[in-house]
């Protein structure tokens, strides 16, 4: 290519004088000024106002989790709560509540959530158990021992409320005669992970 053959090419693509400039700054002012709308609501489809939410009859699952998420619980939570509203007595979903509540450092909601299956199903050794981890997670250790000792009233053999009440009782410093069938679990867990 040759100087005349590349000054030709640049000169096709250079800005001519003309209207071109002044209708490309328009359309720049127009669509600078769509953006600067004052209609928010046109910005994000996802929002609602309170008062259509105050007015549903059901919300939209993804708009749960959203609000889920903005106040720092787990979708899964609310699912739990739900299926705990229906049934009262739910272990199955209470212990898992309890979980997330005492992983979140929320114990004293995790310690509501397993007094109100308590309630409704009193003497559940699971939620028995449960209710003890929670106490002994927060240093009530003599609570939790004695929720510990209610279930092992039904089931003396137990090795899982064996195991946490020797723990509950390490962790306070004391220690229980040990018997040959009471030898504790030692995978160092004390969590409601045991609650199963």
């Amino acid at each position: 290519m040759n100087s005349n053959e590349i000054r030709g090419w640049r000169r096709s693509f250079s800005v001519r004088p003309g209207p071109w400039p002044a209708l490309l700054a328009i359309l720049a002012i127009v669509l600078l000024a769509g953006c600067a709308s004052s209609d928010s609501s046109a910005l994000s489809p996802q929002q609602t106002s309170t008062s259509d939410l105050a007015g549903a009859k059901e919300v939209d699952p993804a708009m749960r989790e959203r609000v889920s998420r903005a106040l720092g619980r787990d979708p899964d939570e609310e699912t739990l709560r739900d299926a705990l509203k229906q049934q009262p007595d739910n272990v199955d979903a209470a212990i898992p509540l309890a979980r997330s509540l005492l992983a979140r450092k929320c114990p004293d909601e995790a310690l509501e959530v397993l007094d109100t299956v308590l309630s409704a199903a009193p003497g559940d050794l699971r939620a028995l158990n449960a209710k003890g981890v929670v106490l002994d997670h927060e240093g009530r250790h003599q609570e939790a021992q004695a929720l510990y000792r209610e279930a092992l009233a039904t089931q003396p053999a137990n090795p899982m409320l064996r195991n946490n009440l020797k723990l509950s009782l390490a962790l306070e410093g004391k220690a229980e005669p040990a018997t040959a069938s009471s030898q504790p679990q030692t995978n160092g867990q004390h969590a409601l992970a045991r609650s199963k």
